[in-house]
């Protein structure tokens, strides 16, 4: 047998890549296009709930893109008191397989992949459903992904106002000052969820509750807004899907099961069904079925997180590694 290396890229490697906006959003919305070409597989995610009291879980996300020639297993950890201890809520490992043989190719840190490519398919949401017009973004969470949601979109529709939220005062404030440092523009902390959300044009919630909770009201939704929920326990009210013309899941088959998501309750109570559902980003993406067609359309888009976004961005980050010189080779056999 011949000797098999795998290619790692740690943190510190993923950094020096630095990788710009554009490149993370191509990266992710060429994956969303196999997927609405059929060109992928995914398996809905499956979770690892170690002991309730640790107040987290695992996700474990598989999946394969034919036009990437790859397999690939991330497996993330979503533990909610990890600021209490100086950590990111989340961790991750992303590992990538020959799909034809099973062979190990790459282990990278998903810890900013996650961040990235969650990121990067809000925006891609965006691009495709919210009105190209839109000025004005409210989103609620302070969270690793929160700052690509904002950045990334940002990136796409350079806002005039930009509003933030979180449970914690010091939690906000610093996200409001980093993003302002980095964007060149003020980036305003607001008090509550209210002044936050109301007559915004795109809506992100990325909340981080310990149970469900109606904290979103669907009163505060102007028309022809476009709302992204994503958050682990639900926030918004069940009437919210009410006033939609549209509802966009990211992967009808990991949305319509499984213990988390922000409208699983709607999912349960058949106010989202595959009847009701309008597309898939990736079918958008792909020029398979229509994005925002008119200003006034109200639209949602709920995405999980897939596995293919995670595979698409980390075969990016090696093509850029390879390029560069950055990285490591492990034998592993």
């Amino acid at each position: 047998m011949k000797p098999i290396y795998i290619d790692y890229l740690n943190a510190l490697d993923i950094e020096a890549l630095a990788m710009t906006d554009a490149e993370i959003i191509g990266a992710v919305e060429a994956g969303l296009v196999a997927q609405g070409k059929g060109e992928t597989v995914i398996e809905p995610r499956v979770h690892l709930e170690p002991d309730p009291s640790f107040h987290g879980h695992f996700n474990v996300l598989r999946g394969y893109v034919a036009q990437l020639d790859a397999a690939g297993v991330k497996i993330v950890g979503d533990y909610v008191d990890n600021y209490m201890h100086g950590l990111p809520s989340e961790f991750g490992i992303l590992n990538l397989f020959d799909p034809r043989t099973g062979t190990p190719r790459a282990i990278l840190d998903a810890t900013v992949i996650t961040d990235m490519r969650t990121g990067a398919v809000t925006a891609i949401g965006a691009k495709h459903l919210a009105k190209k017009s839109s000025k004005v973004l409210a989103h609620i969470g302070a969270r690793g992904t929160a700052y690509w949601n904002v950045r990334l979109l940002d990136h796409l529709f350079d806002f005039d106002e930009i509003r933030v939220h979180s449970r914690r005062p010091e939690s906000r404030d610093a996200f409001a000052a980093k993003l302002a440092a980095d964007l060149g523009k003020p980036v305003l902390a607001v008090a509550n969820w209210k002044s936050c959300v109301e007559g915004a044009d795109i809506v992100v919630e990325a909340s981080r509750l310990p149970e469900p909770q109606p904290l979103l009201k669907t009163e505060w939704i102007k028309r022809g807004a476009l709302v992204v929920p994503y958050g682990t326990m639900s926030a918004v009210e069940l009437s919210l899907t009410d006033i939609m013309q549209k509802i966009v899941v990211d992967d009808w088959g990991q949305c319509k099961g499984g213990k988390f998501g922000s409208l699983r309750a709607h999912v349960e109570m058949g106010r989202l069904s595959e009847a009701t559902l309008h597309a898939e980003l990736g079918q958008i993406a792909a020029g398979l079925k229509p994005g925002r067609q008119s200003d006034g359309e109200t639209i949602l888009f709920w995405h999980r997180g897939l596995s293919l976004s995670d595979i698409a961005l980390g075969k990016a980050m090696l093509a850029k590694a390879a390029e560069n010189g950055i990285g490591q080779r492990l034998r592993f056999a």
